[in-house]
């Protein structure tokens, strides 16, 4: 069973949201079996999952945007919905979930995405980042303090992080601190997104890089 739309999801996509509920209804009809979410994600899909990626769609610049392992499109497709004056570069190592990034963004004909199958840290190598990435998005990757160092070399200088991260990204930025001074990131901070307007804020860890 798919949750239902909230009604603030209209408002988060405005003349998009067709795309984003065929998104929402191929996700929760295909995603556990392709293996993309739990068995008991699709209940909560839009609440936890769509409309927690949907409210980075402000942070985003014009511009080329990396999102480090993509998986089922969480937040890079649903991004790239929201923002269709965005170019997006999706990372993604596992052959099963780069085939479904390719398909569903043909599908939906998001003539803004490109997928690349590769792990972020041989991502740097490709033709795909080259020039480098305006921003960097990843969401339910790894610790701050691990993830840092593989998303700033695949960002420009002067162009931005922006981890989304759980309930405990202030703890996260603590333990990071040498990781953040070594990767020579200006203005580290973790933003709250959505707070008294959706159920579950979103947490994003942002900072411009500079090498």
């Amino acid at each position: 069973m798919i949750e239902p739309e909230p009604e603030y999801a209209a408002g988060l996509f405005g003349e998009r949201i067709e795309l984003a509920r065929s998104f929402a209804a191929e996700l929760g009809a295909r995603g556990e079996e392709l293996g993309l979410i739990g068995p008991l994600e699709s209940t909560r899909l839009w609440s936890r999952h769509i409309v927690n990626c949907a409210l980075v769609a402000p942070l985003l610049r014009p511009g080329r945007v990396g999102d480090i392992g993509s998986g089922a499109g969480l937040p890079g497709l649903v991004l790239a919905i929201a923002r269709p004056d965005v170019d997006f570069v999706l990372i993604e190592p596992m052959e099963r979930r780069v085939e479904w990034l390719v398909a569903e963004s043909a599908r939906l004909g998001l003539g803004n995405v490109g997928v690349l199958r590769a792990r972020a840290e041989d991502a740097r190598r490709d033709p795909l980042l080259e020039p480098l990435l305006d921003q960097v998005t990843a969401r339910a990757v790894s610790a701050l303090k691990t993830l840092i160092p593989i998303a700033a070399p695949l960002v420009r200088d002067g162009g931005e992080l922006l981890l989304m991260k759980g309930a405990r990204a202030e703890a996260e930025l603590a333990a990071a601190a040498k990781v953040v001074r070594a990767a020579r990131l200006r203005d580290p901070e973790v933003l709250v997104l959505g707070q008294g307007a959706v159920p579950e804020a979103t947490r994003v860890f942002r900072a411009t890089v500079g090498h």
